[in-house]
């Protein structure tokens, strides 16, 4: 049996970013990706956005993770030339009983050493987005864009240039505890097995089952995911604004907002749909209300001006946005070597380099 001393199931961004930050350690790295490219799954299916941190529980490992991964990703992009815009972000009071929900808001992003917000009051929002229906909002500058794909490019080119290794096509199957090593088994054209002393599950929406095909591990740490759909619809003429705009957050998600790609294109999602499959078609009827919740933040949007365009689902732990990330090593779970990445959902992207830092500590930590 063959061996690499650290093994990273997924090549989303997530699992781009820990192998990086094994491979710069000075780990042996191999990823194996199911699928023939990298980056297909959930790192191909969001908004781009680079998320200040404000929304998540002081403490969190969202909060910490978000806060410290975007000044992160910031570096990165620009010593990486990875494409990516601080354009900032205006959340936004459609009515007075909405504002305090905002000063909460702000009052968490301090805690969370987010200390560049600023609550705009209606002639203060004007100035800055003139269509913009708002009572009130709160700005956040350090909110940004970044070229997901480019960024994940980037990470594989670190990868590879400190000796790690990718393979596509190379689905995990299951891993056996053997010793002190894990023993994996990989599917494909090529099967194979591949012993390890490290095992980092970074599989995004196939991490529960990545973690139960893991022998011995108590089911006590293979969560069932809730499925948390998210359709977009593009706008068809250009957009009037030239920051993100985001309502108030709604059950499950951050509400139907406005982002804008590095082109300037504008999109608007993503929504919540509770789904129980995979399926990735954007039903048009999802757009009348959406149109709703647009039209109390823009009120000259119409109908046609939106298209269909694309759909992510978000592994989510509970029907709640307020589920943390899950970071279960050896300590938690008792399986020597093994790191699962669980609900690993927004802020993700924005917290990759991050969770890339924390998991190679923990694999330092259990040499």
């Amino acid at each position: 049996m063959e061996q690499a001393e650290c093994i990273v199931v997924g090549a989303g961004v997530v699992g781009l970013a820990v192998a990086r930050a094994l491979a710069l350690a000075g780990r042996e790295v191999v990823v194996l990706e199911a699928e023939r490219a990298i980056g297909t799954g959930i790192s191909s299916r969001n908004s781009e956005v680079i998320h200040a941190g404000i929304y998540y529980a002081p403490g969190s490992l969202k909060a910490r993770l978000c806060v410290r991964g975007r000044d992160l990703l910031y570096a990165f992009c620009a010593d990486h030339a990875v494409g990516h815009r601080r354009l900032g972000k205006l959340i936004v009071a459609a009515g007075p009983q909405e504002v305090a929900y905002l000063d909460g808001l702000r009052t968490r992003g301090l805690q969370n050493g987010v200390d560049d917000l600023a609550l705009l009051d209606v002639a203060a929002v004007r100035e800055l987005e003139p269509e913009l229906a708002a009572h009130a909002a709160l700005l956040s500058p350090s909110t940004g864009i970044v070229d997901s794909h480019g960024l994940m490019l980037a990470l594989q080119g670190e990868i590879e240039a400190n000796g790690g290794a990718i393979a596509l096509a190379a689905p995990f199957l299951r891993a056996e505890p053997d010793g002190d090593t894990l023993a994996v088994t990989v599917g494909g054209e090529s099967p194979m097995r591949l012993g390890c002393r490290h095992l980092v599950n970074a599989a995004g929406l196939d991490a529960p089952q990545v973690a139960g095909a893991v022998a011995g591990l108590d089911p006590r740490f293979v969560p069932e995911l809730t499925l948390a759909k998210g359709n977009y619809f593009a706008l068809t003429r250009k957009a009037p604004f030239r920051h993100l705009i985001y309502p108030v957050p709604e059950p499950g998600g951050l509400g139907t907002h406005l982002t804008l790609d590095l082109a300037g294109q504008a999109r608007f999602g993503p929504d919540v749909e509770w789904v129980e499959s995979r399926d990735y078609r954007v039903d048009p009827a999802r757009k009348a209300p959406m149109l709703g919740s647009i039209r109390r933040y823009w009120p000259a949007v119409a109908a046609e001006d939106l298209v269909p365009a694309y759909s992510g689902i978000r592994p989510k732990l509970a029907r709640d946005a307020a589920a943390d990330f899950v970071i279960d090593g050896p300590e938690e779970h008792g399986i020597c070597g093994l790191v699962n990445l669980l609900g690993i959902e927004s802020p993700g992207l924005t917290a990759a380099l991050a969770i890339g830092e924390a998991v190679a500590r923990r694999v330092g930590q259990g040499r």
